[in-house]
């Protein structure tokens, strides 16, 4: 089971009302059907499997009810339990840090291929350090870096990251990264946010409430922050080495066009099924 099919989509409702029996402060934690009816009155639509993850993390019926409460309240389910299921790794999430996102598994996967069986990678915008960890954990040696502008996102991220190996550092962009990775970087990951500023305010209350907005906010057309990355990458690259990152399908033509003025090739893959679009730009020889 995953906890992040439950994420940013599924928001309980706070216009819900319900009653004394399903509120959280009352429910009986020893009753799993308690638990279920309470998340269902929050307007969670996945109540059967949300209640299930509560009761696997909480240590005693007082976390239960904290749990259920912070859920019934909005919180995003993997903050609430401390954690998401990211390419079959339990990655651990903090309250504020952006959820990696289901689809993202696509770049990783695409990632991976494009890796090989060892290669030395960047994960920028690292947020959890999702990224990074689970291209990682699928390489036979890996070289590992990850960065972001966010303290407490560095701070979730040492714990995702330093397992796997690697280390992270805090500053804009490439600004903290050490010098010596200049031109040998083989997978530059790139989870940039490219939510246009006039749009954040549309997002579900998840991630607009409870995610820092330096990870959502994209600037004016949602692409500030991916053009910054793609101008540099070329210093970074190796030869033959690739930039992956997630765009939406109407911020394609511009995000390849930040890619080729680069001087990188730039490509397209998409995954239908998982709403997913990354672009690739790589450094030829």
């Amino acid at each position: 089971m995953s906890v992040s099919s439950f994420s940013t989509s599924q928001s309980p409702s706070s216009s819900q009302s319900s009653s004394s029996q399903s509120s959280p402060s009352r429910l009986s934690p020893a009753d799993p059907a308690a638990v279920v009816t309470a998340l269902r009155a929050a307007g969670c639509v996945f109540a059967e499997d949300e209640a299930e993850l509560i009761l696997s993390a909480a240590r005693n019926p007082a976390e239960v009810r904290s749990m259920v409460e912070r859920r019934a309240g909005g919180l995003p389910l993997e903050h609430v339990v401390g954690w998401a299921e990211f390419s079959g790794l339990r990655i651990a999430v903090d309250p504020g840090v952006f959820v990696p996102r289901r689809r993202t598994e696509f770049l990783v996967a695409q990632a991976a291929a494009l890796a090989g069986r060892e290669a030395v990678v960047v994960d920028l915008c690292c947020g959890s350090g999702a990224l990074g960890a689970a291209l990682a954990a699928g390489l036979d040696r890996v070289e590992l870096h990850a960065a972001d502008i966010d303290p407490a996102a560095v701070r979730c991220a040492r714990r995702n990251v330093v397992a796997a190996g690697g280390e992270v550092y805090e500053g804009d962009l490439y600004d903290p990264l050490p010098r010596t990775l200049r031109g040998r970087v083989g997978v530059l990951l790139a989870n940039v946010p490219y939510v246009p500023t006039g749009e954040v305010g549309l997002l579900p209350a998840e991630a607009r409430v409870h995610e820092a907005r330096v990870a959502l906010d994209g600037g004016s057309d949602g692409l500030d922050v991916l053009r910054r990355v793609t101008a540099e990458a070329p210093r970074w690259l190796a030869a033959d080495g690739h930039l992956l990152f997630e765009t939406s399908e109407a911020q394609v033509p511009a995000a390849v066009t930040a890619v080729e003025r680069a001087g990188l090739v730039a490509r397209v893959v998409e995954d239908e099924e998982l709403y997913a679009t990354v672009v690739i730009g790589t450094r030829r020889a």
